[in-house]
């Protein structure tokens, strides 16, 4: 796989405005660790491998565990590995990401505002949409994960 092009030299104006939205996200009331945990998720999703990578690597940096990160995929299986508000948020970002399929039903919305104050579920919202669109980005031309140039 080679790169089709440099998206950050070729619109610097447009992926500077993603990156506010990143550090709005950044600055919110969303512990980091949720954050990078729902950034992996939505990545799983959509089979990012450059986002994938990255967000590994971060969440490593922050501390969590291997096996945490192996089982995120099927956080609904691993018991008490994660926490209520991290299964709230997964389940959020996993409807909101398959929104075409999902349509976010209300029983998803009701559940996350159990865990999630409104703010907090908006940014939330944010933050899963940001990471669709990173997403997309680095899919679309072929950005290189760090581990494939490490290799």
């Amino acid at each position: 796989m080679s790169k089709r092009l440099d998206y950050d030299q070729v619109a610097p104006a447009g992926m500077k405005a993603l990156g506010g939205v990143y550090g709005y996200i950044m600055q919110s009331k969303l512990p980091a660790v949720l954050v990078d945990l729902v950034y992996l998720r939505v990545s799983q999703i959509n089979n990012c491998a450059y986002c994938l990578d990255m967000h590994t690597r971060d969440l490593l940096k922050k501390g969590e565990k291997i096996e945490k990160l192996a089982l995120l995929q099927a956080w609904r299986e691993a018991g008490n590995l994660f926490d209520a508000r991290e299964r709230a948020a997964l389940a959020w970002a996993e409807t909101v990401t398959h929104v075409a399929a999902t349509n976010v039903p209300d029983e998803a919305y009701q559940a996350a505002r159990e865990v999630f104050d409104e703010r907090e579920l908006v940014d939330l919202t944010i933050a899963v949409s940001l990471m669709n669109a990173y997403n997309r980005m680095a899919i679309s031309f072929r950005n290189t994960p760090k581990a494939a140039i490490e290799k």
